[in-house]
């Protein structure tokens, strides 16, 4: 059997990183962090790792694989992301019904913001 156990987003600036992913994803650094790696887990106990890799890391784009974020309020993720650092990507083929916005961190890492209100309403508790 396999689980995931961490994702891994290889980093110019760690520090700068570490700043925004937690912040983005409300995650806390597992101490104690290495000098070029920091491992990112949920605050919430719940979800996935994130670890960042500090290794120079030729950028391509498209990316082969990225992050798809789910939001209950999608515009107002987007927009404390932009806060954060984060940019919107225009695409120019985007369908008009897109259910996502495409996004990347402050070092160009790309990651969607997809509106998943009405799953994740159909999993809290009533």
């Amino acid at each position: 059997m396999l689980i995931v156990g961490s994702i891994v987003i290889r980093v110019d600036d760690l520090d700068a990183q570490t700043a925004f992913w937690t912040q983005a994803l409300d995650y806390e650094v597992r101490e104690p962090r290495d000098d070029d790696f920091a491992l990112l887990r949920p605050r919430s106990g719940t979800g996935p790792n994130v670890s960042l890799d500090a290794v120079p890391a030729p950028r391509t784009l498209p990316p082969r694989i990225h992050l798809d974020l789910y939001a209950e309020d999608q515009q107002a993720e987007v927009a404390r992301l932009i806060a954060l650092g984060a940019r919107v990507v225009p695409w120019d083929r985007m369908p008009e019904d897109a259910d996502f916005v495409i996004m990347e961190d402050p070092e160009g890492v790309r990651f969607c913001v997809i509106d998943a209100r009405d799953q994740l309403s159909s999993t809290k508790p009533a």
